[in-house]
């Protein structure tokens, strides 16, 4: 059932919406917008910049993608940042079959170790929560 609050996107409000480069993909009710212009945004937002001073900053026309788009977006990519950090927002979370990371283009190899520690991280809090959670479990046997 299809949400009657959403937008849908002409084929010409896709093909001006795709024309931005910080965008990735348009279809007829989502803008996928890429992963450096979330980062950027992010960053804007917390050095003070409201969400539409960001979204006309990057070239967006408000009236085209709806005026809480940016506000709801960047609350999105906030929560998803506090979760999962710079490697959240680079992967694609999405779908029933996301594909994990999306493609990106040659990275230089500071970049790549900036990925790689914020995997690490990740993986590294993944690994103190099974830590605890098996010594909650071994805690509850004795009892």
């Amino acid at each position: 059932m299809r949400n009657l609050n959403r937008k849908l996107f002409t084929e010409e409000n896709r093909r001006r919406l795709e024309a931005n480069p910080n965008v990735q993909h348009v279809s007829e009710t989502n803008i996928a917008y890429t992963p450096e212009f979330k980062l950027s945004a992010l960053r804007a937002y917390q050095e003070g910049e409201t969400p539409v001073e960001i979204f006309l900053k990057a070239g967006f026309d408000l009236s085209l993608i709806g005026h809480k788009k940016p506000k709801n977006s960047l609350k999105r990519w906030r929560d998803i940042y506090a979760k999962f950090g710079e490697l959240g927002i680079q992967e694609d979370r999405r779908g029933k079959g996301s594909g994990g990371p999306r493609p990106t283009t040659d990275l230089s190899a500071e970049e790549e170790l900036h990925r790689a520690r914020a995997k690490i991280k990740l993986l590294e809090a993944e690994v103190d929560f099974l830590k605890k959670l098996e010594a909650l479990e071994r805690q509850k046997k004795k009892r």
